[in-house]
């Protein structure tokens, strides 16, 4: 499970933010909203968090800072090629931060030990890197990797637990190449495992996003795929009582990651399984393409191999924008499959962004699942958990919000005011 993830000097993000899925031992509340981590010195996590906060105000910054180390470590020695700069962006508004590097650190639970992976990088290489397991309560730092005052050379420390052709490992890391990455490509016992954790496990969906997917593909190729589609549309009452997959060559639009971590749509002409959904009444069916479905249904139907590949094999899902396009009932009840163990057996947690308030629910989330985020007076962006406001249980949280306690809203100044600016 993920436990912490943090990033400085990124887009919008300047200063380090923190975002914490380790549960509060302070909140008793929705106990089933919680996964025992088997670790005493960390406790519990939460199954879910979303995140508040006005239009540009760095949401979407964070999620996407979490795809990005994830792209970064799956292609920096892969796909990466030597000399390649990556299109990292630092935060532009303070001149003391575009030489700085960018930061990555992410905390996560793999084989019932806590790992700490962190990287610093700027466009030309990394600058840093270093592994920490925990196997007792004193972190084991399996390896540390410093650039040299030089702007050249690196220092490496290993440890003794990290077994196999280090030196190896070390001569074939590139300057703008991760050493976990390249030792995972040279197979690696240790940091193969801790590789794929990283790049598999999390599963990151933009917003508005109409992905044309593996997993969607290999659900309409199966009966039991088609069934599951079926079921999940069914369940939402949206009037879908079958789906069928024809194959047809397609142009659709595709995200991809392109220099070194970055998500763009690309145009993709292949052949692709279709859905066609039937409508049934008393009066007679109809078949109907996925383009002819609303706009809600179309998305719903790209979230569908998503939720329940991560809900099956125990990944994180990301999503930006949450709601977009979708019923606020139909959210909670994505939402309430996480939370639920008995359908989340395998420990799966969504983290995502919305601006639907009604969602701001004691009766759907713990205090420690909500996030806030906004810029401050630098146009910084900054993250902070609804728990700093000790918030009470019966009290009604989206009208705290909207009135600005917890911050995290627009500001709109006097409209007479600026009426008079311009009218003079």
């Amino acid at each position: 499970m993920l436990l912490e993830f943090r990033v400085q000097n990124y887009r919008s993000i300047r200063d380090e933010q923190v975002l914490s899925l380790v549960a509060s031992n302070t909140d008793n509340e929705h106990p089933s909203h919680i996964a025992h981590t088997g670790i005493a010195s960390i406790g519990d996590c939460v199954r879910s968090a979303v995140i508040y906060g006005p239009n540009a105000s760095g949401k979407s910054t964070l999620l996407l800072a979490l795809n990005y180390m994830r792209a970064v470590i799956a292609e920096s020695a892969a796909v990466v090629q030597p000399g390649q700069t990556y299109n990292v962006q630092p935060f532009k508004l303070d001149e003391g931060c575009i030489n700085k590097p960018t930061i990555f650190e992410i905390s996560f639970i793999f084989n019932g030990i806590r790992h700490q992976y962190s990287f610093a990088m700027n466009a030309e290489r990394i600058i840093s890197e270093s592994l920490l397991l925990y196997k007792t309560r004193r972190p084991t730092e399996y390896f540390n990797r410093k650039l040299n005052a030089d702007g050249e050379t690196y220092t490496y420390e290993f440890s003794s637990y990290l077994t196999g052709p280090k030196k190896l490992w070390q001569e074939s890391t590139r300057s703008n190449a991760l050493f976990l990455s390249t030792g995972a490509q040279l197979n690696s016992d240790i940091l193969s495992p801790i590789f794929r954790w990283l790049t598999e496990n999390i599963l990151y969906l933009p917003p508005g996003a109409g992905l044309v997917s593996e997993l969607t593909g290999q659900m309409l190729s199966t009966d039991s795929g088609r069934g599951a589609i079926r079921d999940f549309l069914s369940s939402a009452d949206i009037g879908i009582s079958n789906v069928e997959a024809v194959q047809r060559k397609t142009m659709h639009t595709q995200f991809v990651i392109k220099e070194g971590g970055v998500a763009q749509a690309s145009p993709v002409e292949s052949d692709v399984l279709v859905p066609i959904f039937e409508h049934s009444t008393k009066k007679g069916k109809a078949k109907f393409e996925l383009s002819d479905e609303s706009q809600g249904t179309q998305r719903l139907y790209w979230l569908i191999a998503p939720f329940l590949d991560v809900l099956k094999n125990g990944r994180i899902l990301v999503v930006d924008e949450l709601d977009a396009s979708l019923h606020t009932l139909l959210v909670r009840k994505l939402i309430a499959m996480f939370n639920d163990p008995n359908i989340n057996k395998a420990n799966a947690q969504l983290i995502f962004s919305t601006h639907d308030i009604s969602l701001l629910d004691n009766s759907l989330f713990r205090r420690d699942q909500i996030w806030f985020v906004e810029k401050n007076q630098d146009q910084a962006t900054c993250l902070f958990p609804f728990t700093d406001f000790s918030p009470r249980k019966l009290e009604a949280w989206s009208r705290g919000y909207l009135t600005g306690r917890y911050g995290a809203v627009p500001f709109f100044p006097d409209e007479a005011e600026i009426a008079r600016e311009i009218l003079g």
